[in-house]
């Protein structure tokens, strides 16, 4: 159960409210309002002390001296929308991604702690994970058991002692996601005995299973798997169901799956919607540009769900499941006062937001500035060195070549790679990932990405290292050095200039951008790589998957060329 955060003085101020002995900080009046358990519009008035709803009903306080008074008249009011499957990464960062979403509505977060774990010591970690919790929304965290690549240093980074760190904090409520099961199908007690422990301490463990077999799913269950958000059509979300789990609906920018799921399981009569949830699983900025929560219930009010289920999808099922109904999801008495005034029950998008007691958004207009947070634990991008005409050799007999967005196989070399150039018009490029402290380089040749891009580099990837792609040695290098100039992040460069840029100034891998203005600088940024010949839906996600190995068939990682399916490197990485 997600902890109260409220001393004995905090609990003894609240209940003088309701006796009458003070008067509440902010009174709502004559509020129409969503209650999950019962799934009705409630009449009443909602009284708030603080960040916490201290009563809901028909009464009114006896004492209201010094009380902002807020009549409801003429609006609904549903709980804040809860965000279950977060990766708060995908450019931006988690500060300005709750800026973003809470103005919409969306003000509770749980998120994949990769990018901290990865990048700093855990202490370090925390101290940001502390300055989040202070502000006026809430994040709560995953615990990683493995990295979705083939790391150097794996085993040194996910041991028991940093895994348990993470565990043994009260704001982390959920292990995984589990995109490394095949390892522990295949006997890894480690991970196994991780989930044991998670299990123990109250938290859910999320698979993450594309396509999996009801026998997969079932020995995933068996070994403590709760939930998945991997299913992408109503069969598959019934197979889920069957097999006992918890079921989370996605709508993202790679997987924009939501809309025909929810039409199957109507069509279907599948009377499950108290056991399923929605999630944007961290779509990359423009996705986000007509909402994050909000933009799946409005998906889910469009395929014809009801009201009440929808806006259930999006609230009480997250704060039931994940055992935190005690705080969110529920417009009652003790919850935070995390609550959305809407124009009616068909638009979710909020004219007022309240989150923690703080008008997030007041008549339409963002009513409250986020303070900064100390990112200076995260280390600067600068790497210690220069390229040179070694790190553009090219001598493998096969290279990568992507069937979509994510998913990649092998292909046997046709162009010879010996030349500083590759032929535009052909949908063939070098591709190299390059250590970002310069130990060491994989070179190879990349198929389908683009047809005429010279040259490309990014610090954006599953690691933090270094992805360069193009046809010319020499503009792949100008891209590279640009991104030291900046401060890492993206370029394009073109006949020895650079075309496009998006830079990620917090520790190479972040924006510090508003989202607004990020959404512009990558739409700005996949036009050019698109005009260029980009043929698929997703770049940044792309990028983030080449290393990703919980995904078929042949990656790229730090160790070398990486068969997925046979668990082994066919060709090692090279020291630099």
């Amino acid at each position: 159960m997600a902890q109260a955060p409220w001393k004995i003085r905090e609990l003894r101020k609240h209940t003088a409210v309701v006796d009458g002995r003070r008067a509440p900080d902010l009174l709502i009046t004559n509020a129409t309002y969503l209650h999950g358990i019962m799934k009705k519009w409630i009449s009443g008035n909602i009284w708030i002390s603080g960040d916490r709803i201290v009563y809901a009903g028909s009464d009114m306080p006896k004492n209201t001296e010094g009380t902002e008074v807020v009549d409801a008249s003429g609006k609904v009011i549903v709980p804040g929308y809860i965000e279950p499957h977060v990766h708060p990464y995908q450019l931006y960062n988690p500060l300005t991604f709750a800026d973003y979403a809470s103005r919409r509505g969306t003000t509770t977060f749980i998120s994949d702690n990769s990018v901290l774990f990865l990048t700093m010591e855990n202490w370090k970690a925390f101290a940001i994970l502390d300055q989040l919790k202070a502000l006026p929304f809430s994040f709560y965290w995953w615990s990683r058991f493995d990295s979705q690549t083939q790391m150097d240093r794996e085993e040194e980074l996910y041991s028991t002692q940093s895994v348990g760190e993470w565990m043994a904090r009260p704001d982390v409520i959920m292990g995984g996601e589990l995109t490394a099961w095949p390892r522990l199908l295949a006997g890894d007690d480690q991970m196994l005995y991780w989930i044991q422990n998670a299990k123990q301490a109250g938290m859910k463990i999320e698979a993450h299973l594309p396509g999996a077999s009801e026998r997969t799913l079932a020995r995933l269950r068996l070994l403590g798997a709760d939930g998945d958000h991997e299913a992408m059509t109503a069969e598959e979300v019934e197979r889920r169901i069957l097999q006992g789990y918890a079921v989370t609906l996605r709508y993202s920018s790679i997987r924009p799956d939501l809309p025909d799921m929810l039409k199957g399981i109507l069509e279907k009569d599948l009377d499950i919607f108290d056991h399923l949830m929605m999630t944007t699983d961290g779509s990359t900025p423009s996705f986000h540009e007509d909402g994050v929560m909000d933009k799946c219930i409005r998906a889910a009010l469009d395929a014809g769900v009801r009201p009440e289920d929808a806006y259930a999808m999006a609230t009480y099922n997250i704060a039931r499941y994940y055992d935190m109904e005690n705080l969110h999801g529920l417009i009652a008495t003790g919850r935070y006062a995390n609550l959305n005034f809407l124009e009616s029950p068909e638009n979710p998008v909020p004219t007022d937001v309240l989150s923690k007691g703080v008008w997030m958004k007041r008549d339409g207009e963002d009513a409250y500035e986020f303070p900064e947070i100390d990112w200076s634990w995260l280390e600067p991008y600068n790497p210690p060195y220069e390229l040179d005409e070694n790190d553009f050799q090219f001598s493998f007999p096969f290279g990568v070549q992507m069937v979509n967005d994510v998913i990649t196989k092998p292909y046997s070399v046709d162009v010879d790679p010996s030349d500083q150039r590759l032929p535009s018009g052909q949908d063939q490029s070098f591709l190299i990932l390059i250590d970002r402290e310069g130990n060491w380089r994989v070179n190879t040749l990349i198929k389908g990405f683009a047809d005429d891009i010279l040259g490309f580099a990014s610090s954006y990837s599953n690691t933090g290292d270094i992805i360069m792609i193009g046809k010319n040695m020499a503009d792949m290098k100008l891209a590279f050095d640009r991104l030291k100039e900046i401060g890492g992040g993206m370029a394009l460069t073109e006949n020895g200039k650079v075309i496009a840029e998006l830079p990620l100034v917090l520790g190479g891998v972040l924006s510090d951008a508003p989202m607004e203005q990020l959404i512009s600088q990558e739409k700005k940024l996949k036009e050019e790589l698109k005009a260029r010949g980009y043929k698929h839906g997703d770049a940044v996600y792309t990028l983030l998957f080449l290393q990703a190995t919980h995904l078929p068939y042949v990656r790229i990682t730090q160790k070398g060329i990486y068969d997925v399916m046979n668990g082994k490197v066919m060709f090692p990485a090279l020291m630099r």
